[in-house]
């Protein structure tokens, strides 16, 4: 076999049409091979004896896209110095583009004997574990563009690519659970009439199903457990492992494109699927265990912000660079929108507290790539100092937790929510105006997949999540949900119909607030868990969508029924949203009114239920869980694209989050003819307008126990 000395960049497998380079870090490795890996079983070593800056590297000509690779690391196995190299455990390439197979566990895949961590496992890993592939990176894009939607535009989807796709029942078996199904016509065209911008997709970079879970029958399904920060997940191809993961996942970034819907990525750079010090010793740990991971004092063991084993070291260059070469890659070759990052207080703990000025931010902030695409954090982790809402430098969106603890708050029945609740309501600026941020910093969410659905959220007081195998112990005790009298399934149709009711609530509060909304696989038609709220390891019909059927729904069947109501609500809202930029401001309000505008009326105004406008005491008032919101689409402060001013309808906005009825007053000065176009307490009521009752300034409404009104006039 030829080897030619080859380059040191780019890093990993990079296929030139003839020939394949390779090149691999490790500083604490005294020798590497690369091992080309036969169908047979059998494997070709050729030693990497080239090396700049710690970068092995050769170039094999005749080596194609498919072939499948390892290394060896030759090197030191001192675990209380913090080194754990072993030439017996075949190591993915960290910058693997694809990778083959999965992980049969047991001992072979770990450095240690089990009962004996101090003793060194010279076990042979190959048969046992992962192949790093060769791919073709030429791909035919076409026309293919970036949909660049505008944040006050957006309205993001999460969803699993297994978990959206698996029980749609116009999808062919063969391509269900895969990317495949997330370009078939059925998904898209549900995307685009729910009025969904935004596709988020929880984690595909390749994961790792932990051995506990799997010796337990369960599954790392969630896929939070990242092992190659280059490669699609194989096991979301239809057809094959070789690198046609890479190509269908392309295929189905180009069919959401052309929809003009965006692909972004829940994205693990906190953490690795090596765990601990007792766990597998799979790629980083081998290569360069003291490079990759932050270590404590005493070398042999792991500090841990993530509550998974191990936390990335990130003030090693490597691993800066390991991170910003996966996001330039996945935008410039993969042509994702944006990236969701789990975990991203730890990106930020440089030492140990959480820096929003840490090495990593100034990397992306400077970028000409990654800072131009959709950036938004999840601002906590489970270390000291981990909650960060509001903290993330300006050219960070976050997942807004207060807003989702908040309007659980109100619609349950908490008192003294309604400050808070109309901080929320309107942008968060507590939050975000301090820095220079706008309200569409805020990504506002009810549920997500981390907690019940929406379905569950009005049906549990309680988790249910015997079914984990952990003694229902794992998972969030403290859920802010209510179940509405009963918990759990229920025939009575009053309890029914309040969840329903409470469901349209919380949609309804969504797409009113401003910011950028983020709705749940599923939750358009009320999809259960039956009350697990930590899905995390269930690979079944507890966490697969189950889609309502629209037939039976057309029948009458009660589930479907709902189901199908729920969603047509859900569509109604959003395309309310996205008609009237009243509900979608770049600028937060004044709370007076705007220059220019030739509107006397303040952009924004509270009142209580009784038409007067809010005082002090209003908004401290235990009891007081209702009010009402005038939103002035005369006074939009922002101009349009190409600096026009922008008006829209004004729009009234009546909370009643009480145990009881309560009869709201039209305010007097705030217009004189209303129209009612949504009340969650008619699931059959909603837009477009026309299909509401008249009603004039002064006119009492009542709104039913917790429920809520939307009121138009045209400008």
């Amino acid at each position: 076999m030829q080897v030619w000395p080859g380059q040191a960049y780019p890093l990993g497998a990079t296929y030139d049409g003839a020939g394949t380079n390779f090149a691999v870090f490790s500083e604490a490795a005294v020798r590497i091979e690369l091992c080309l890996l036969h169908d047979d079983g059998s494997e070709t070593a050729v030693e990497l004896r080239e090396s700049d800056a710690f970068v092995r590297h050769a170039y094999l000509p005749g080596v194609m896209p498919g072939q499948r690779y390892g290394f060896r690391a030759h090197g030191p196995y001192e675990p209380e110095l913090g080194h754990r190299c072993n030439s017996a455990k075949l190591l993915l390439d960290p910058y693997a583009k694809a990778i083959s197979g999965r992980i049969n566990w047991g001992e072979e895949v770990y450095g240690y004997h089990f009962g004996r961590p101090d003793k060194r496992n010279d076990l042979d890993s190959a048969p046992h574990t992962m192949a790093s592939v060769v791919v073709n990176p030429y791909f035919d894009w076409g026309d293919d563009r970036p949909p660049r939607t505008d944040y006050h535009r957006t309205v993001i989807y999460e969803a699993h690519v297994k978990g959206l796709t698996m029980r749609h029942p116009r999808l062919p078996e063969e391509l269900r659970g895969t990317y495949a199904a997330l370009a078939h016509p059925a998904i898209i065209e549900h995307l685009t009439e729910l009025g969904v911008t935004t596709l988020e997709l929880m984690p595909v970079h390749q994961f790792v199903h932990d051995h506990r879970l799997a010796d337990a029958g369960l599954a790392n399904y969630w896929g939070y457990n990242t092992i190659g920060f280059f490669a699609p997940h194989n096991a979301y191809a239809s057809w094959g492992d070789r690198g046609q993961q890479v190509l269908e996942f392309k295929s189905a970034v180009r069919a959401l494109h052309q929809a003009g819907i965006e692909v972004i990525l829940d994205v693990v750079y906190n953490h690795t699927a090596e765990g601990n010090h007792l766990g597998p010793t799979l790629s980083f740990r081998g290569l360069d265990n003291a490079s990759y991971y932050r270590l404590t004092e005493d070398r042999r063991y792991y500090m841990d912000t993530t509550g998974t084993g191990n936390s990335l070291l990130m003030r090693s260059p490597h691993v800066l660079q390991l991170i910003m070469d996966s996001l330039r890659y996945w935008v410039t070759e993969m042509h994702v929108d944006g990236f969701r990052f789990d975990l991203a207080a730890t990106l930020a703990r440089q030492f140990h507290e959480v820096d929003r000025l840490s090495s990593f931010f100034d990397l992306v902030q400077q970028d000409p790539v990654v800072s131009q695409v959709k950036l938004i954090a999840e601002p906590w982790d489970v270390g000291e100092g981990g909650y960060q809402v509001g903290n993330f430098p300006p050219l960070w969106t976050e997942w807004n937790g207060k807003f989702r603890d908040t309007v659980r708050d109100l619609w349950r029945g908490e008192p003294r929510t309604l400050a808070e609740f109309a901080s929320r309501l309107t942008g968060s600026s507590d939050l975000y105006q301090g820095d220079g941020r706008r309200p569409l910093a805020s990504v506002n969410f009810v549920t997500c997949h981390d907690g019940f659905t929406l379905r569950d959220l009005v049906s549990y007081d309680e988790k249910h999540n015997e079914a984990n195998g952990e003694s229902n112990q794992d998972g969030e005790s403290y859920n802010r949900s209510w179940n509405c009298g009963v918990e759990g399934e229920t025939d009575d149709p009053a309890v029914r119909a309040l969840r329903e009711r409470q469901m349209r609530n919380f949609i309804a509060t969504l797409m009113l607030s401003q910011g950028v909304p983020m709705l749940s696989h599923g939750d358009e038609f009320g999809r259960t868990q039956g009350g697990n709220n930590n899905a995390y390891c269930q690979d079944s019909e507890v966490s697969w969508v189950r889609w309502p059927d629209h037939a039976k729904g057309q029948d009458g069947e009660r589930e479907d029924r709902s189901a199908l109501e729920l969603l047509r609500f859900t569509r109604s809202l959003v395309w309310l949203r996205r008609d009237h930029p009243v509900f979608r401001r770049r600028r937060f309000f004044h709370g007076r009114p705007v220059e220019g505008t030739h509107d006397e009326l303040s952009d924004i105004a509270w009142f209580t239920h009784e038409g007067e406008e809010m005082i002090p005491r209003d908004w401290q008032a235990a009891h007081a869980k209702s009010l009402a919101v005038f939103l002035n689409g005369s006074a939009i402060s922002e101009p349009g694209v190409r600096g026009e001013r922008i008006s829209d309808d004004s729009f009234l906005l009546l909370f009643n989050a009480h145990h009881e009825p309560l009869d709201f007053v039209v305010p007097i000065d705030h217009g004189k003819q209303w129209q009612v176009i949504v009340d969650t307490a008619v699931p059959e009521e909603g837009v477009p307008p026309g299909s509401g009752a008249k009603v004039a300034a002064g006119d009492r409404l009542t709104l039913v126990d917790r429920s809520l009104m939307v009121l138009q006039r045209p400008a």
